[in-house]
């Protein structure tokens, strides 16, 4: 269970920090006060309703009548102020981070068996029980 929780909560932390770092922007269009297009990551489509570009050779330019349409765009910028590197650690801190990667490293580094080291040896004979033979008891 608890290897099922990191697993998550990795995945986790990992779009969190795509989606912190990413930027895109929101491109709309309206016509009037309804919304005609929608777009995430590309422009927006028009309707159609465009005012017309006068031609060069127009005898009256400022008799033209105020479009209907609107685009809107809104704009997120990511984050991009990630540390991807350790050379802009100081000594000290670099000192620190390899001597806590060391230390939990062995942390957990554990023995397979418990180690005998008189276990190829077999214990000395005893020829006389001499705490019975002198009767010298400690109590």
């Amino acid at each position: 269970m608890k290897q099922i929780f990191h697993k998550i909560s990795s995945v986790l932390m990992a779009f969190v920090v795509l989606f912190t770092t990413m930027s895109f922007t929101v491109d709309m269009h309206y016509c009037g006060d309804s919304l005609v297009d929608f777009s995430v990551f590309t422009k927006a489509e028009s309707c159609g309703m465009e005012k017309a570009q006068p031609a060069k050779s127009c005898e009256n330019p400022v008799m033209t009548e105020n479009d209907c349409c609107t685009d809107q765009q809104i704009v997120k910028e990511g984050n991009d102020e990630l540390q991807t590197s350790f050379d802009k650690l100081t000594f000290e801190q670099q000192t620190f981070v390899v001597s806590f990667f060391y230390s939990y490293i062995n942390l957990f580094e554990g023995l397979d068996e418990n180690i005998i080291p008189f276990k190829d040896y077999s214990p000395p004979f005893i020829e006389r029980d001499v705490q019975i033979l002198y009767e010298t008891y400690l109590i």
